[in-house]
């Protein structure tokens, strides 16, 4: 699966220099503000991590385009409680390496919306404890990869503002639609991404 995805990528950015005259490719990075939904997952807290990747945006017509991209995303949660006096800190971190295809129109020059699928592979995960007593302090990691299942498929929408020199800014929410947990009772037997992003980047 994971060779299907990574060799559509490739198909979809070999499609754009082969077809598309005023093909724009370009970089980004930015800020992830990412969540998990599911069991028990109400006073859950999201995770704040980075994204960074390149893309090809593929003109279709004056006013419509494709743009894929392949970005490496840090997403997950994290908890914090306290009982008698001890604080349990837990971080779930989920790396994946996305894969979307977003459909974008121009509302007026420069200013565009965008809708479509992602496709993500997970490449990390792990499970982060940290248990504080006083001045003691305890850390433990633990791979969870087993339980976490390798393709995710997500749909969202965005934003985006290019500036004449090539710079753009863009804000992009996307949610899971596929349940993630592959092991009964972790964290719930349901599980879905959720991911809200900002970023900037250049295009030439």
């Amino acid at each position: 699966m994971k060779k299907i995805l990574l060799l559509t990528a490739v198909t979809v950015f070999a499609f754009g220099y082969t077809s598309a005259q005023e093909l724009k490719l370009g970089a980004k990075a930015g800020v992830n503000f990412a969540k998990l939904a599911g069991d028990n997952l109400e006073d859950a807290d999201g995770r704040t991590g980075f994204h960074i990747g390149v893309l090809a945006e593929i003109p279709i017509t004056e006013k419509f385009a494709v743009q894929p991209e392949l970005i490496y995303s840090q997403q997950g949660l994290q908890t914090k409680t306290e009982v008698f006096g001890q604080e349990f800190e837990s971080k779930l971190n989920l790396d994946y390496i996305n894969i979307p295809v977003m459909a974008k129109y121009y509302i007026i020059d420069n200013f565009s919306v965008e809708v479509g699928p992602q496709f993500g592979i997970n490449v990390k995960a792990e499970s982060e404890t940290n248990v504080t007593s006083g001045n003691d302090q305890v850390d433990s990691t633990l791979d969870v990869s087993d339980a976490i299942e390798t393709l995710d498929i997500s749909l969202g929408a965005g934003v985006a503002y290019d500036l004449p020199m090539g710079v753009f800014f863009q804000a992009r929410y996307m949610f899971g639609v596929t349940n993630i947990s592959e092991a009964q009772n972790f964290v719930g037997d349901e599980l879905t991404n959720s991911n809200l992003s900002i970023s900037v980047g250049y295009k030439f």
